[in-house]
């Protein structure tokens, strides 16, 4: 009698193909979910960015003039940063644009820059798409 022998599990071709569609998949969800990831960790010091330029602008309604460094804003009482946000990030007013640079507590990493221009509302940098 005949014995009939199955086959059972996969070929080499059919496993190699699975592997490199695994990999194309990667290639592509790899990069989006890293860019996800950054403007997350941007998004504390955009929202902070946001909170210093409204600030800013009630203190030029206030005393006629654009305010000249962060301490200013501080020490007036129109401004405070949780300290949290200061292990994180540091910021740097101009009266074109306010910038937040990262310091070594961002799970980001160190030296990413993020700027809020003053007159568009625009931000720049870390996290951010890139527009075409």
């Amino acid at each position: 009698m005949w014995r009939q022998k199955f086959q059972e599990g996969f070929t080499l071709v059919e496993i190699l193909i699975v592997v490199v569609i695994i990999g194309i998949l990667a290639t592509i969800a790899v990069p989006t979910y890293m860019n996800y990831v950054k403007r997350g960790y941007a998004s504390d010091a955009k929202v902070q960015l946001k909170n210093i330029l409204e600030n800013c602008e009630i203190y030029e309604q206030e005393n006629g003039e654009w305010p000249a460094d962060l301490e200013t804003l501080e020490e007036t009482g129109y401004l405070e940063i949780k300290e949290s946000t200061k292990l994180k990030w540091e910021f740097e007013i101009s009266d074109i644009e306010i910038t937040a640079s990262s310091l070594p507590g961002m799970r980001g990493g160190e030296g990413e820059v993020i700027t809020l221009f003053r007159r568009t509302g625009e931000f720049r940098g870390y996290g951010q798409k890139i527009k075409q």
